[in-house]
């Protein structure tokens, strides 16, 4: 019968490597956590990394769109309150055309429709944190400055044309804003601020010029139509945020279970695998305290 020279060696070899699986198992076992390095499971790390990378982005999505979610807010109310302006306008034009009031009456109507046009002037240069929300691009420039220096005053635009978009982790582009002068000051009958201020002109004198105050109130009444229309891209955009930022927020919660599971211990499965190694620890102890002992050394045992 062959004998292994190196048994004494291998025998410890084969102990230490028992012992290491041990730790290792025991690690695991007390951390809850199945690997903390790539080569203990290169596979799993690889995964880990890219629910890792997901879940950031998805992080990063979220924390964004609940930003534009709060600026296409105040742009909503803001497109609201200018509605409500303008229907108050309209409804004080409409007065001022029916030629039953004094000249004083008349004067007091292009006083009030030059507050709205104030008003709705302000709400135009609505900001939220501190950037013009409808500036385009121009977010540090105030979008309207009227002029008075010509009757009717003019209004004019100061920003720019430019639409931002949020793009959505599947590549969905959602437009987060409509220029100013895309709502306000439109082209023809479109323009809410040519047609306030040619009403405030048409009544300052107290005198009614009706078919040109009434075709001015058409253009506002026309404006303000238009003035809804663009405020329905806005509705769509917070109902295309939202519906994202659930979607995203539902995928995180998934991706999260999935990279708990990976990383998770199967404590069954490693307290077998502990005890199965605590059992081959003892036994090479007791063989390795038996071989060396004097009186049983292996030539002894064949």
């Amino acid at each position: 019968m062959r004998v292994d020279p190196n048994y004494s060696s291998n025998l410890v070899k084969s102990l230490d490597q028992v012992q290491s699986n041990l730790q290792s198992l025991t690690s695991e076992l007390s951390s809850g956590v199945s690997f903390t390095s790539l080569s203990q499971n290169p596979v799993a790390a690889g995964e880990d990394v890219l629910l890792i990378n997901q879940i950031q982005q998805d992080d990063s999505f979220t924390t964004t769109s609940s930003q534009v979610s709060g600026q296409l807010q105040v742009a909503d109310s803001t497109l609201g309150s200018v509605v409500t302006q303008l229907t108050q306008a309209i409804s004080l034009a409409t007065s001022a055309n029916n030629g039953t009031l004094n000249s004083s009456d008349v004067k007091s109507i292009s006083t009030q429709i030059s507050g709205i046009l104030d008003e709705v002037q302000s709400l135009a240069n609505t900001s939220y944190q501190g950037q013009y929300i409808f500036a385009g691009g121009q977010t540090s420039t105030t979008p309207f400055t009227t002029s008075t220096t010509t009757s009717p005053a003019v209004t004019s635009y100061n920003g720019d044309e430019d639409i931002n978009y949020l793009q959505t982790p599947n590549g969905q582009k959602i437009q987060l804003n409509v220029p100013g002068d895309q709502i306000f000051s439109g082209s023809g009958s479109n323009s809410v601020f040519a047609a306030l201020n040619s009403l405030v002109a048409d009544y300052s004198s107290g005198t009614v010029d009706t078919n040109k105050a009434v075709s001015d109130t058409e253009a506002l009444s026309t404006a303000l139509n238009y003035v809804s229309q663009q405020r329905v891209t806005i509705d769509n955009s917070i109902t295309q945020v939202s519906t994202a930022s659930e979607a995203v927020t539902n995928e995180e919660t998934q991706l999260t279970t999935a990279q708990t599971n990976l990383m998770q211990a199967d404590v069954a499965t490693v307290s077998t695998q502990l005890s199965t190694a605590e059992a081959q620890q003892t036994a090479l102890e007791d063989v390795i305290a038996t071989l060396n002992s004097s009186s049983n050394d292996l030539f002894s045992k064949l």
